[in-house]
């Protein structure tokens, strides 16, 4: 596959350590601004052996911003977001943020568990979306930089009241991100809960691998290993289960650009905006596999998605409008940034026989997202 040159030869399990005899580095913190509440957001930058840089704030637990080098050596943030903290608070499009508890939608804001029916915000129309009115994008972490073998992190704890946003029971979550030095940001979520409750945590950036968010990402290119896709209702929910990609827009299983059937007269493409559904990651659940590969000619950069999860939401950015200012003074324009994030399917707690949301008392949610990055 000729897209993954460069990139590690295999993906190598970090042992974490409080502790360790061989670190790489040491995380940089900085205080980055104060809170309506007056609790004070922080900073923390991570920076492995071969140059890439990643920023991270307890706000969110979010990703700020990642430098990656072009083909020719030149480092560039690809990460779409903001400059300051308040473009974070006052962000409606969870950029970079851990999502939860539980990312995409639910339809009518609604579940079922043993027979209680539980009510959640609908801030999507009729759907509940992203957690809800307040979810986990702005709350702010607990942090704590920690070192490894290979590389260096942070990882940020938070934990949501019984009955917050209308879930049951009071759930622990932990989001670590390690960047090591084969070019791999690993984004690890962990959560336990006192009460049987729904769960999806997700990461939820932007990215423009051109390294200017003021340019198209509609030339780059994208595989994703997928011989299946969830068509969804126009409320974006799944009604008709997961369906082949063959002869369809939603075909990547050969690098494509993005922008090739991006306005196609597909049925589920007829919002005249672009592509946000999820597919079904060939392989098994559970096990750590490769996802998707994007790629842009122009700079050269590759990055390489891998996950447990059983599916990856393609998002192309349909709803920035230019209402929002990021980076460098630079507006969030239509087409300037695209998401892949892993996840269980949307409306899972509703529709079980596309994936499982359900986490128990006793057990452990995990999720684990590897991001490798190299050039061509």
């Amino acid at each position: 596959m000729p897209l993954l040159r460069n990139l590690a030869a295999a993906f190598t399990v970090v042992l974490f350590l409080s502790a360790c005899n061989t670190p790489s580095g040491n995380t940089v913190t900085n205080e980055y601004g104060t809170l309506a509440d007056g609790q004070t957001a922080s900073l923390y930058t991570l920076e492995n052996r071969n140059g890439l840089v990643a920023t991270l704030t307890d706000f969110g637990a979010t990703l700020v911003s990642l430098k990656t080098p072009d083909r020719d050596g030149n480092l560039a943030d690809i990460a779409i977001g903001y400059d300051t903290l308040d473009g974070w608070v006052n962000d409606g499009s969870y950029m970079g943020a851990s999502v939860g508890r539980y990312g995409n939608r639910i339809a009518n804001g609604k579940f079922s568990i043993d027979g209680t029916e539980y009510t959640l915000a609908q801030n999507n129309g009729d759907n509940h979306l992203h957690g809800g009115n307040v979810g986990f994008n702005k709350k702010l972490w607990q942090a704590q930089p920690i070192e490894a073998i290979d590389g260096e992190g942070v990882q940020f704890t938070y934990i949501s009241a019984d009955g917050e946003e209308g879930y049951p029971g009071e759930l622990t979550s932990t989001v670590t991100y390690l960047l090591n030095n084969s070019n791999e940001l690993v984004i690890t979520f962990e959560a336990t809960t006192t009460a049987t409750t729904m769960i999806n945590l997700v990461h939820h950036t932007y990215w423009n691998l051109t390294g200017d968010p003021s340019k198209s990402i509609l030339d780059h290119k994208l595989l994703l290993l997928a011989d299946g896709f969830v068509p969804t209702d126009a409320r974006g929910i799944p009604d008709n289960g997961i369906q082949p990609v063959e002869g369809t827009p939603f075909d990547f299983r050969s690098a494509t650009r993005i922008g090739e059937r991006i306005d196609g007269d597909h049925i589920q493409l007829t919002n005249g905006k672009g592509y946000d559904h999820s597919w079904a990651v060939n392989g098994e659940a559970g096990e750590l596999r490769m996802a998707a590969v994007a790629y842009d000619p122009k700079s050269g950069r590759i990055m390489q998605i891998k996950t447990d999860q059983p599916a990856i939401q393609f998002y192309t950015g349909n709803y920035m409008d230019g209402s929002s200012t990021g980076k460098g003074g630079v507006p969030h324009n239509l087409r300037t940034g695209f998401c892949l994030e892993t996840q269980v399917f949307p409306d899972s707690p509703n529709q079980p026989d596309l994936s499982n949301a359900v986490l128990k008392p006793g057990e452990t949610y995990t999720h684990t997202m590897v991001h490798v990055f190299a050039t061509k």
